[in-house]
């Protein structure tokens, strides 16, 4: 009986280990996001993610990381880099789950920045993909405010080249900062995300 306890209680010991560990390296990562550190941030989410294959969060912040990086840079070579790196963590995630709507707004994002990087190459190619992510999102959590920001903001942002009226979209920009404020994550690191830039978009809906 004393072994069964013994046993029990260095296993219950390992699992806090490991859940502290975890989250002073997630602690960790998302200070170097913080400071700017993208590569660094990103490497370590890398290494977070080797270790908890069961949890989708490291990988889901290693394209993150990259993806938001990538808005940032009009390097071709880097952008190709950034883009491929958070696809390939994305596709690990997106494999195990297909209905997980965070999943499908990063990929969203994604493709939204090919097409900035090359408006007139990829504009065509990826737009309607685009959309696709959006509208599978919306379908697994209507009320997730990342989903209906980043879909409104899309359509905003190609409102210039379809002539779509803008009004119906800030609108969907209102609900989802209205959907920010009862949002609550499922865990401390989940995505929460978003709101200042929808609060900068509704300012320029207002103008």
């Amino acid at each position: 009986m004393t072994k069964i306890i013994t046993a029990i209680t260095l296993f219950v010991c390992s699992l806090l280990t490991a859940q502290s560990q975890y989250e002073t390296g997630m602690q960790k990562a998302f200070g170097l996001w913080k400071e700017g550190k993208n590569t660094e941030a990103s490497a370590l989410f890398e290494r977070i993610a080797a270790a908890e294959k069961t949890n989708w969060l490291p990988d889901y912040y290693v394209a993150l990381v990259n993806t938001t990086a990538a808005f940032q840079t009009t390097d071709k070579t880097q952008l190709n880099l950034l883009l491929n790196k958070a696809q390939t963590a994305l596709d690990i995630e997106m494999i195990k789950d297909q209905n997980n709507a965070e999943l499908y707004v990063v990929q969203a994002m994604i493709y939204t920045a090919w097409i900035v990087s090359d408006p007139m190459i990829n504009g065509m190619k990826y737009s309607a993909k685009v959309m696709e992510q959006y509208e599978k999102a919306e379908a697994l959590a209507p009320n997730n405010p990342r989903v209906v920001f980043g879909k409104a903001d899309f359509q905003m942002g190609g409102a210039k080249w379809t002539g779509i009226d803008t009004k119906p979209l800030c609108a969907e920009v209102d609900k989802a900062i209205e959907l920010f404020a009862t949002f609550k994550p499922e865990s401390p690191f989940a995505p929460s995300w978003g709101l200042e830039r929808a609060l900068e978009t509704q300012k320029n809906c207002k103008k």
